[in-house]
């Protein structure tokens, strides 16, 4: 996959402008002018094709979620062109879907075979009405899975495909919410809640609700690039001040600071995107910096490299997780963005001479915390 290359261009001293500054720098130094928002960008230029199926009653959230954060990416600046991503919403023509909160979205494109899309996407609704749906919309799926089209769902939207028979013993990510509903109706199905996302093969699924700008970031990095998922971070989920939960992290790690500005801005990134990691690559572009221009200010400021420093602030909170709360080893590896418990359990000897189990019997048996209500070995 090819990208285009990105020529450094000059970044503007803080101030009110500097967020749109940022997101030129992301853009490259592409030019912005108004008539070229007019022309009509070439099929070829698009890397990422999503169509949408909407179920009745589905939530806003989740579709304002995928199309944002694609929007976000396709285009330079806020112009929202489908340049380099592309959606749709597919049906029936003339029709309309209502969502959860009584919105009607129009169809925007007819079913056909699905091939021209990279994914299609199922955004379930609310689980009484996932039946009231025409069969058309069920038999496109199946045609988009025979033809190789990998299967999104999103929110009930796993459900849907389950209930289609599409998903195949492939895992699935089920919101905590609907897990009784899930044993429910799929009992011997396999299931996770402590994600946002799960790829499993062709089939993709997400929880919903803001986990949606994770999966779109995510797929948006894989087929677009890094530079693309940075904007969407920028763009949507990335915010300069601090919020409750950045000062409860940053009270577990002991309140790092640094001199160096870009130094200082990279530390809170990393601070505030624990669970699920951001590429070093991306934090330098957020920061106005080279991945190796960061290099070397943590070495020299930290004595660590900027993956180093960021595992080692991953593994702090993980600790402190482990000798403040209840949680699950397992939990606590996914809070802490590693892809599993033995994962963690490895690095987290490395780093502190003792795994976490041993190290939460041994405080429990001190009296330094409250006893643990979960077993090391649960996998809920």
């Amino acid at each position: 996959m090819r990208h285009p290359k990105q020529t450094p261009t000059r970044v503007a001293p803080p101030g009110k402008d500097a967020g749109k500054h940022l997101v030129h720098r992301l853009d490259g130094s592409q030019s912005l002018d108004t008539a070229a928002a007019t022309s009509v960008p070439p099929d070829d230029a698009v890397e990422l094709r999503i169509g949408i199926l909407l179920w009745p009653r589905f939530p806003l959230l989740s579709l304002a979620g995928l199309c944002d954060a694609l929007r976000h990416a396709a285009d330079l600046g806020d112009q929202s062109r489908q340049v380099r991503c592309s959606w749709s919403v597919l049906g029936l023509p003339g029709t309309r879907i209502t969502a959860s909160s009584g919105v009607e979205i129009p169809v925007q494109e007819a079913l056909d075979s699905g091939t021209k899309f990279d994914y299609i996407a199922v955004i379930g609704g609310l689980l009484p009405f996932m039946d009231d749906v025409e069969p058309h919309y069920l038999a496109f799926l199946r045609r988009a899975d025979e033809a190789g089209v990998p299967l999104i769902g999103i929110c009930t939207g796993t459900f849907v495909l389950a209930r289609a028979g599409l998903m195949k013993d492939q895992l699935a990510c089920i919101h905590p919410f609907h897990v009784d509903d899930w044993k429910r109706m799929f009992p011997k199905a396999r299931f996770a809640t402590n994600c946002d996302y799960v790829f499993d093969g062709p089939r993709i699924s997400c929880a919903g609700g803001v986990s949606i700008i994770e999966l779109a970031t995510e797929l948006i990095r894989v087929h677009c690039g890094p530079d693309r998922a940075a904007k969407v971070v920028h763009q949507m989920s990335v915010s300069q001040r601090s919020s409750s939960s950045h000062i409860a992290r940053r009270h577990a790690l002991g309140y790092a600071s640094a001199d160096n500005e870009k130094l200082r801005q990279a530390i809170i990134l990393m601070e505030k995107n624990l669970s699920i990691p951001l590429e070093i690559s991306v934090i330098a572009k957020l920061v106005n910096s080279s991945s190796r221009q960061l290099e070397r200010v943590f070495l020299a400021e930290t004595g660590a490299s900027p993956s180093e420093f960021y595992r080692n602030s991953r593994l702090k909170y993980g600790r402190w997780l482990l000798t403040t709360t209840d949680s699950t080893i397992n939990d606590i590896a996914f809070e802490c963005g590693f892809s599993d418990a033995a994962h963690f359990i490895r690095h987290f000897q490395q780093c502190y001479g003792v795994a976490p189990g041993r190290l939460r019997k041994a405080l429990t048996s001190t009296g330094t915390r409250v006893p643990s209500r979960s077993s090391e070995t649960s996998t809920s």
